[in-house]
């Protein structure tokens, strides 16, 4: 799927230097408008995405045009973030606003209306979505947002060919994980795991994913909102846990080529060819727990491999949960808001967030994955979609990814910084979680 989402996230510490300032001067605003361009049949939508994807976007509402009979235009600004701001803080925003990060959302609950208060019943969009999915967005005050596409990371990725050469199958307990590296590293054949936190000025991200999954795991969907909001600590019992989890898949001896040295200075984007390669002393690993988006980065012959659908040399499996934990999907998405208040926009909002979205033909793109369990995918026109949403269906939790949520000088911060410390052996755990901890705004 595509690597749009991964853009984004690199970009979010400049683009929300931008939004902060212009954020303060919207905060005395009141909730947006109830006549707007909704009022007249026509729907206007404001989104962070551009090319091919916004076209296919603009064809699936025109065919839902027809039967609708509402006008949808949607426009995608590169400077999104910025603009949806400045826009709405001059009294002239879009209708709909669809967010790539809860952020910005988040900072706008002043000018967008609750989902409620146009009429829509949250609940029913939302009850075939894993637990998780239908309150990112959500406040006291009501639901300022509900996903449309998600992606989702808890995938680790492997080599069907290698697997099958070395006599493994692809494990579906935790239990069935560990043992799995265990004959990999008794015998010789390579490295359990691929390893890479090198992302230039964004390197360390992704070890946050990492840590991500298991608090997501130990703690449950409220211990891990805790931990976004910075209520409960990286010092704390529970991430202390998650922190001690991904040590012992990856800092030990024999986990990753070079240990987690090595794993720090290697770059996220490279870190996957060596599943392609034979034998350990060619550097040969057999797993990585990485993105949906990360299939952009394989060699050229494996990416001509997924565009035929052969799956032969590639695929995944979701990165099982400790036994006595909830099966879990580790994520991120794009939420709609909306800032008028009208049948039109409503219906929309009601259409786009729906598990009919797709089926008039955005589900051919790539990078599109439903957050409905109950989507029809035969939409999909790739495995890997039908595969994600297969083990989407399967998790009970979502957990939204915990450090585009945290303050920026955190989760794109100190955390990058201080575990790639830790990774690399310059600080332990505990002095990185400390460090992190005394980062955060309060």
């Amino acid at each position: 799927m595509g690597m749009s989402q991964q853009q984004r996230r690199l970009l979010i510490p400049v683009a929300a230097l931008a939004v902060a300032g212009l954020a303060l001067a919207g905060c005395s605003g009141g909730g947006g408008g109830d006549d707007g361009g909704g009022g007249d049949g026509t729907v206007t939508i404001m989104g962070a995405f551009t090319d091919a994807q916004a076209a296919a976007f603009q064809a699936d509402l025109d065919a839902w045009s027809e039967e609708s009979g509402i006008t949808v235009t949607y426009d995608g600004n590169t400077d999104f973030q910025t603009a949806v701001v400045a826009r709405a803080t001059a009294g002239n925003p879009p209708d709909i606003a669809i967010y790539p990060q809860p952020g910005v959302l988040k900072s706008q609950t002043n000018t967008l209306f609750p989902l409620e208060d146009l009429g829509i019943d949250v609940e029913a969009i939302t009850a075939d979505e894993a637990n998780g999915l239908g309150t990112i967005a959500a406040t006291e005050d009501g639901t300022f947002g509900l996903p449309y596409s998600i992606n989702v990371k808890s995938l680790v990725w492997y080599n069907p060919a290698a697997f099958e050469a070395a006599g493994l199958t692809v494990p579906t307990t935790d239990e069935e994980l560990s043992a799995i590296q265990d004959t990999i590293m008794n015998d010789g054949l390579g490295y359990p795991w691929c390893v890479g936190l090198e992302a230039g000025a964004a390197t360390g991200w992704p070890a946050t994913d990492w840590l991500e999954e298991y608090v997501l795991r130990y703690g449950g969907l409220d211990e891990y909102n805790s931990w976004i909001a910075g209520d409960t600590l990286f010092t704390s019992d529970v991430v202390e846990e998650a922190g001690t989890k991904v040590a012992d898949e990856l800092l030990a001896p024999d986990k990753v080529n070079g240990g987690g040295a090595a794993a720090a200075t290697t770059s996220f984007q490279t870190a996957g060819n060596q599943l392609f390669v034979s034998g350990k002393e060619n550097g040969q690993c057999f797993m990585m727990r990485q993105g949906s988006f990360i299939a952009d980065f394989f060699p050229d012959e494996i990416k001509a491999q997924i565009a035929d659908n052969d799956l032969s040399n590639i695929n995944f499996f979701q990165l099982p949960s400790p036994e006595g934990t909830d099966t879990a999907m580790l994520g991120g998405g794009d939420l709609v808001g909306a800032f008028t208040n009208n049948e039109n926009t409503k219906a929309v909002v009601e259409y786009i967030t729906g598990k009919e979205f797709g089926t008039n033909g955005y589900a051919s793109q790539a990078i599109f994955l439903s957050p409905h369990n109950d989507f029809d995918t035969s939409n999909y026109t790739t495995e890997f979609q039908k595969n994600a949403q297969e083990l989407l269906a399967a998790s009970t939790l979502f957990g939204f990814d915990a450090s585009d949520q945290m303050p920026g000088e955190v989760g794109a911060g100190t955390e990058w910084t201080e575990l790639t410390s830790w990774f690399a052996g310059q600080k332990s755990m505990e002095q990185a979680f400390e460090a992190i901890d005394a980062s955060w705004p309060r």
